[in-house]
């Protein structure tokens, strides 16, 4: 991305390129397209072409533990800001006490709330939308694990450190990878469905594995192409079948509590059916909200939910809690380019890991496109960039071949690929005929908060689990290791913030670290004005002042 595009180009908007009538001719004549390399040394590539790296995207912090580091702009002005709230906002309000608070009702704050209930806690599970509503349930290409025959935990944490670019926390990998297994198999005693391998005529019992990008072994298992939403399923009724878990849905949190020995006690949360505060109090508190999509970063459109705005970060963060590898974040390679109204949607990794090629609009492919993501992401971009995409009505991208797929494997768009053929039907377009036009979407937070392998943060009383987190992807998130994640990290975060609850409890809680804070923002000239978390996206009009006077 040069320095002279806006985000909105460097999203994939450009003034040159081939006409869509022109490129499709081009990749009839071609089809299948033969496979080409890059030209470019991976480094390289990713220097020139790759969001994170554009100038100007990123600017160090100036206050706070991780002062120095450096991230995207518009995050750093959240996690710079003041806060929402005066001690006068929670004077009177109704509470909730419990032994672990959980906030965020996805994939790892499910699985946390579990863990901790049938280790005997009693918990709280509060949810800024509806308990579900997440960025789990839009994972659609499926779960890593080292279980098949030819692989091995070794070759998972090898893989995972190198499609990371060695930036990862080893021992969080050897977590991830060695609790793999077991978190399957725990999965699947929650009720949780996979895809199993063909037995001759008829389906094995045997879990079918595919290769994901970056992979050196066939280790990913999934559900159909929808596995986050087949894996929130059986998470969801199992809590609402939990006895010890109560569930505040539409609560947001504003503001993590702090006690008189600087620990994390819980949490304000703002209650939008009623327009108040409301206070949690517990003895151990588990963030699982998640990452910062919605800020669309560098312009570009995001597959994230409508409630990923680093809400966990900013609380997290102004409480204390250290920040890694904030200057990174995951472009898928697919998203959906044309039509304009559908920008931000997924074509799974699914349908490349069955054998999808990516084609440019003269008809080549340009990438394995099994490489990591962030290479097929910066290899698309510098095609668009280059003037080798695809132009429809002012969107540009490539072409994911989905006809040669159909034709190579007769049935696989209607037997395996259920959302993508749903995506077609909105699109307008008859996958098995016509290919995609796809470019990257902004999709995944590779840092955020430093935990160790327990989900602990160095704030006592405050753990993490889930996207919200750092430290385990380094620079770059291998496919399927999300969802593995949230499993892995929610249960040893749940088990751990159980057994804190039980050693001891907070006392005199309140906003005291508030104090500090506004005092270092003030020695750096910085304003007061700015309030953050941001809670929904700025298009969704929603101010939390405007919204308690109207309850008042």
């Amino acid at each position: 991305m040069s320095a002279a595009q806006t985000p909105q180009e460097g999203a994939g908007r450009a003034a040159e390129g081939i006409a869509h009538d022109a490129a499709l001719a081009a990749w009839r004549e071609a089809a299948p397209a033969e496979a080409r390399g890059l030209d470019l040394a991976p480094q390289a590539l990713l220097a020139r072409f790759h969001p994170d790296h554009a100038p100007g995207a990123m600017v160090a912090l100036d206050v706070g533990v991780s002062a120095g580091q450096r991230c995207p702009a518009a995050l750093a002005a959240l996690l710079q800001a003041d806060a929402l709230l005066e001690d006068v906002d929670i004077a009177g309000a109704p509470g909730h006490d419990a032994d672990v608070l959980v906030i965020g009702g996805g994939g790892a704050g499910c699985v946390a709330a579990l863990t901790a209930a049938r280790a005997g806690a009693r918990v709280l599970l509060a949810t800024k939308l509806r308990l579900g509503d997440s960025n789990t349930v839009m994972a659609e290409g499926g779960i890593q694990a080292a279980v098949g025959p030819e692989d091995s935990l070794q070759r998972h944490f090898e893989d995972t450190l190198r499609s990371g670019h060695f930036a990862a926390d080893k021992a969080l990998v050897k977590a991830l990878v060695s609790d793999g297994p077991d978190a399957i198999r725990w999965l699947i005693r929650e009720g949780m469905s996979f895809d199993l391998a063909r037995e001759g005529e008829r389906m094995g019992g045997t879990l079918l594995r595919k290769k994901p990008g970056g992979a050196t072994a066939a280790r990913l298992l999934s559900y159909r192409d929808f596995t986050g939403l087949e894996l929130m399923r059986a998470l969801r009724e199992a809590v609402l079948l939990q006895p010890g878990i109560t569930v505040l849905d539409r609560h947001p949190a504003l503001e993590l509590l702090s006690d008189d020995r600087g620990r994390c006690a819980g949490a304000v949360m703002h209650d939008l059916a009623r327009g108040r505060a409301t206070l949690a109090r517990a003895s151990a508190t588990i963030m699982a909200t998640g990452g910062a999509g919605r800020l669309h970063l560098s312009g570009f459109p995001t597959s994230n939910h409508y409630g990923a705005t680093a809400d966990g970060l900013v609380l997290a963060y102004r409480l204390g809690a250290p920040l890694r590898e904030l200057d990174s974040f995951q472009f898928h390679p697919t998203g959906i380019a044309w039509p304009a109204h559908m920008e931000g949607a997924l074509v799974s990794e699914a349908a490349r890991s069955s054998g999808a090629f990516l084609v440019n609009g003269r008809g080549e492919r340009f990438v394995d496109e099994l490489q990591p993501r962030d290479i097929v992401a910066a290899a698309i971009l510098r095609e668009i960039e280059e003037g080798r995409g695809v132009l429809r009505d002012g969107q540009a991208g490539v072409f994911l071949d989905t006809p040669t797929l159909e034709r190579s494997q007769p049935g696989i768009l209607a037997g395996r690929l259920v959302t993508l053929r749903h995506l077609a039907h909105r699109a307008g377009i008859d996958p098995a005929r016509e290919p995609f036009m796809v470019r990257p979407t902004l999709h995944y937070q590779n840092g955020g908060i430093g935990i160790d392998t327990d989900g602990r943060t160095p704030v006592p009383g405050l753990l993490c689990a889930g996207e919200v987190t750092g430290g385990l992807h380094g620079r770059n998130r291998m496919m399927g290791n999300a969802l593995l994640e949230l499993v892995v990290f929610g249960r040893r975060a749940g088990a751990s913030a159980a057994a804190q609850a039980r050693r001891e409890g907070p006392r005199n809680v309140g906003l005291a670290h508030l104090a500090d804070w506004r005092r270092a923002l003030a020695n750096h000239g910085l304003s007061a004005t700015r309030k953050a978390p941001m809670v929904f996206p700025p298009y969704g009009n929603f101010d939390i002042a405007t919204d308690r006077e109207r309850a008042a």
